[in-house]
């Protein structure tokens, strides 16, 4: 039975890469995904899928009842993109949409989701319980698409969800996740810092907002270094310094914002105070008034230990070729977290890595090697389906 499911999914792998390379060619940002939805509504409602629009926003949740009882388990993928210009200049499938692009793989994971949905609904008469497919939009931009989408209620009967990230830090035919701890929580932080503006050849009778902000920059390196347990996990960043507006000017004004991530709420707590502590008291020892504010973004990605250990020993039966690893905890950041605070389930990674195209997530040269989404959709199937069989009755 299983047999035939997997060389459908292989059949449909040149579908695949059709559906991801348009996906590519017309990205839409967080909470702007309309057409990308509509897309997705489209081809279930193409295939005679049951399914679900306007879930928790843009979200669409497809569900095929199989043939043989068992548990309801979910299945995961996002599908928006990022304001990023896209450099792939010489690749024909690349972003028509000025300032948007598909840089961290999502379409991809659309495209290998729905060629798994059209696989298993040919043989859903012996498919054992119900697989649920979810197309949750947002995930790049807090507060993200899951948390909206779960508030609806609308798996609240699953008995356990699975999801998978394609992974260009990853080589190929290699799946990698952990048992807990897998990706850290991602907050945002601003700080801007008044002083007082003048001349530069009069330093004396100004503020220094730069000056200010640097010192500022350069004290927060020693809140994971001196304030954190060194056993614990902890990054704070900052990602972008606006200041200035003329070589011989001193600013008065000057504008910083970064990322925090951790792993526990203690950590997160300590550091959000210590950042606040240490900014009031540079602004206040130079005369300088200062604005703080902190985002709580997505938890922490803590993977089931169970459902971790199945896919990291089931995976490879999905094909010949796959190894699993696990792996230290990544310290990006994922809503999939949300999922897993409600269900049991796992998230792990699909190698990606394309030779010779060592350009990272979020950069506008990103591409993955499509050939991992036959991969994603193949061990999204073994594991639900090994998850059956382990809890059938």
């Amino acid at each position: 039975m299983s047999e035939s499911m997997f060389k459908e999914v292989e059949t449909l792998y040149e579908k695949m890469v059709e559906t991801r390379r348009y996906l590519h060619q017309y990205p839409e940002l967080s909470f702007q995904e309309t057409e990308t939805a509509a897309y997705i509504a489209d081809t279930y409602e193409s295939l005679g899928i049951p399914f679900q629009k306007n879930v928790g926003g843009n979200g669409v949740i497809a569900t095929i009842q199989g043939g043989r009882p068992g548990r309801t388990v979910a299945l995961r993928a996002d599908f928006d993109a990022l304001p990023i210009q896209e450099e792939n200049t010489h690749l024909p499938y690349r972003s028509r949409n000025d300032g948007v692009m598909h840089a961290c793989g999502h379409d991809g994971h659309t495209a290998e989701l729905l060629g798994l949905a059209e696989a298993v609904w040919k043989y859903k008469e012996e498919l054992p319980g119900t697989m649920v497919l979810v197309h949750q939009p947002a995930e790049e931009i807090t507060p993200g698409g899951a948390k909206p989408l779960l508030e609806t209620g609308a798996l609240d009967h699953v008995d356990a969800v699975f999801g998978t990230h394609l992974w260009t830090n990853t080589e190929y035919g290699t799946i990698e996740t952990a048992r807990g701890p897998f990706m850290a929580g991602a907050d945002a932080f601003e700080i801007t810092v008044k002083g007082k503006g003048g001349h530069g050849a009069q330093p004396h009778q100004t503020k220094d907002a730069i000056v200010i902000a640097s010192d500022i920059v350069a004290s927060l390196q020693q809140v994971v270094a001196r304030r954190i347990d060194p056993l614990k996990t902890a990054v704070v960043t900052v990602g972008t310094i606006q200041a200035g507006k003329a070589f011989n000017i001193i600013a008065d004004q000057a504008e910083l914002s970064g990322t925090v991530r951790t792993f526990e709420s203690e950590v997160q707590e300590t550091i959000r105070g210590e950042m606040e502590r240490i900014t009031r008291g540079i602004c206040e020892a130079a005369g300088a008034d200062y604005h703080f504010s902190y985002n709580i973004g997505y938890p922490p990605v803590i993977n089931h230990e169970d459902e971790a250990d199945l896919v990291l020993k089931e995976a490879p039966h999905a094909d010949s070729s796959l190894s699993t690893r696990e792996v230290d905890p990544s310290m990006a950041g994922e809503d999939f977290s949300y999922y897993l605070q409600k269900k049991p389930g796992a998230f792990y990674f699909t190698g990606a890595k394309l030779p010779e195209h060592d350009f990272p997530h979020h950069h506008p040269k990103f591409d993955f090697d499509e050939r991992a989404m036959l991969h994603g959709a193949k061990t999204l199937l073994q594991v639900f389906l090994s998850y059956q069989h382990k809890y059938s009755s």
